[in-house]
């Protein structure tokens, strides 16, 4: 009786849910009671089962039964483990890039440019809609550095009123929009779309300028002993370069914001001086120097720059850095590697540095001068040799107690001095934090070559200049790794490399495939 009236309950039960899943599609205005009448259809369901405990745990004493009990649960298992899957790959993206120079990936300057952003960056993509899939990996990787970054795509040729506004003259096109300003790029590559971020975020451009008449290098040489490579660099940073020779216009024009003494073959004229150091005091300027250590072995003395240099805490010394770390194959060209010293020039800097020929500068920290900070250094089996005729004849050795600088050796160091703040006037306005408060700076490094033409694709050289450039310019949210071009992985082959790859592949490995074949088949029969 009492099994009757459970099995009637159950019928009843499976009407009720039915019944409440046809409101919500017939009458939604009911859907209140249709909730009532499920759950009071699950629970009959239920009491029914619960009265039906004997037949179940009877049934599932079976072998057949169990075995497929185990096989429904695997199944549910596996199906569980996919929809977890894709809803964390949905919820939680991650991306990895296994690729030697991470060409799917983008820069550390990127990204830290993305993560900077103070308003919403719109990249809008004007081409045809069957090529906007070539776009989505580079762009989707901007958008995955910053959820400030928006992306649209655009058909001028279907959509004209969208295009109209932008004035697209030919595509591929991406215009990027940020704060009211636009940019343009006619590629995806990450080098030319930081580069247009970067005008975007800093519209003012800079300019560099070049002491000239002292046997510097050229920005415009494009030799191999040329700067013309870092040149280029700089207008990616958005910077502008000139030449300046001091002794002509006997005056640092108003507009430089870094001024460059590299790789001097004659010290500076007496008049030239003052001049400099009235810009660093009286206007905070901005002097990187580079300065060689010889000629063929030969000192070159230059007492005015490096009593320039010794008035802002940096010392130069007259000698050649040795390093016997086996990072080269020639004890004179010291490599200088992570760990960097503690610096926002070299912070989580991660790449090797060379130096033809470097000299070692150190930091002065007396207490009544201004007080440098070492950014570079060799590694601890290197030395600073002062004595140049026996490093000539290749006898030397470290001798600390005749003046050699013991290993590691300092080769960078720059210094920050603040600008007199002037006395606060009478304002019931807040002063602007935006803008960084101005300081004179001086960098210099011992080596003037590891960023010519020659030298440019050590790995670090070319960052680390323009992460001291940055650094002077007080722009340091640009300080960091830039964009890499892919490694090319084109094979060069020969015509008898290329016949014999033809052969190999068309005749002689199937046929060795085959005759292996056969001859199994021989030994079995």
């Amino acid at each position: 009786m009492v099994q009757r009236i459970l099995g009637i309950l159950s019928w009843v039960g499976v009407a009720l849910v039915f019944g409440a899943l046809g409101v919500r599609f017939v009458k939604p205005e009911w859907d209140q009671y249709a909730i009532y009448a499920a759950w009071a259809g699950l629970a009959l369901v239920l009491l029914y089962t619960i009265g039906q405990w004997r037949e179940i745990v009877a049934h599932f004493q079976r072998r057949n039964t169990r075995y497929g009990t185990i096989a429904s649960v695997s199944v549910i298992v596996v199906l569980g483990i996919v929809v977890a899957a894709n809803y964390l790959s949905v919820r939680r993206n991650k991306r990895w890039d296994l690729t030697e120079n991470r060409q799917y990936s983008l820069s550390d300057q990127s990204t830290k440019l993305l993560q900077g952003l103070q308003s919403p960056v719109k990249f809008i993509v004007f081409d045809q809609d069957v090529n906007f899939d070539r776009f989505r990996s580079r762009l989707g990787a901007y958008q995955y550095g910053s959820d400030r970054v928006a992306i649209e795509y655009i058909d001028p040729e279907k959509d004209p009123s969208k295009a109209g506004p932008y004035k697209i003259e030919a595509i591929p096109t991406i215009v990027i929009e940020y704060m009211g300003r636009t940019q343009r790029s006619n590629t995806d590559t990450e080098q030319d779309l930081t580069n247009a971020l970067i005008k975007l975020i800093n519209p003012q451009e800079r300019k560099i300028y070049f002491l000239s008449g002292h046997g510097e290098k050229d920005p415009a040489n494009s030799e191999r002993t040329g700067y013309s490579g870092i040149a280029d660099a700089l207008k990616q940073d958005n910077y502008q370069f000139d030449k300046l020779v001091l002794a002509q216009t006997n005056e640092i024009p108003k507009d430089a914001s870094v001024l460059v003494i590299a790789g001097p073959k004659t010290d500076l004229l007496e008049s030239e001086v003052p001049i400099l150091t009235e810009y660093l005091t009286s206007r905070t300027g901005k002097l990187l120097v580079l300065l060689d250590p010889t000629e063929d072995f030969k000192p070159v003395p230059m007492p005015r720059i490096m009593g320039l240099l010794n008035e802002w805490g940096i010392k130069a010394t007259e000698s050649v850095v040795v390093d016997l770390s086996g990072l080269t194959q020639v004890a004179t060209v010291p490599v200088a590697g992570p760990p960097y010293p503690e610096h926002a020039i070299t912070r989580n800097f991660a790449l090797f540095t060379m130096f033809p020929m470097a000299r070692a500068i150190t930091a002065e920290t007396a207490p009544q001068k201004r007080s440098g900070q070492t950014f570079l250094q060799t590694a601890q089996r290197s030395w600073g040799e002062m004595s140049l005729d026996a490093l000539a004849k290749s006898q030397a050795t470290p001798e600390p107690e005749k003046g050699d600088v013991p290993g590691p050796v300092s080769i960078g160091v720059a210094t920050a001095v603040p600008a007199p703040t002037p006395e606060p006037a009478a304002s019931t306005q807040k002063p602007a934090d935006e803008a960084p408060k101005p300081e004179t700076r001086v960098a210099a490094i011992g080596d003037s070559d590891f960023a010519a033409n020659n030298y440019l694709g050590v790995q670090g050289n070319r960052d680390l200049f323009m992460n001291t450039m940055n650094w002077l310019a007080q722009q340091e949210n640009l300080i960091a790794i830039r964009p890499r071009d892919a490694s090319d992985r084109r094979l060069t082959l020969t015509a008898n490399k290329t016949a014999a790859i033809f052969w190999m592949s068309i005749f002689i490995i199937p046929a060795a495939v085959l005759s292996a074949g056969a001859y199994t088949w021989w030994r079995r029969r």
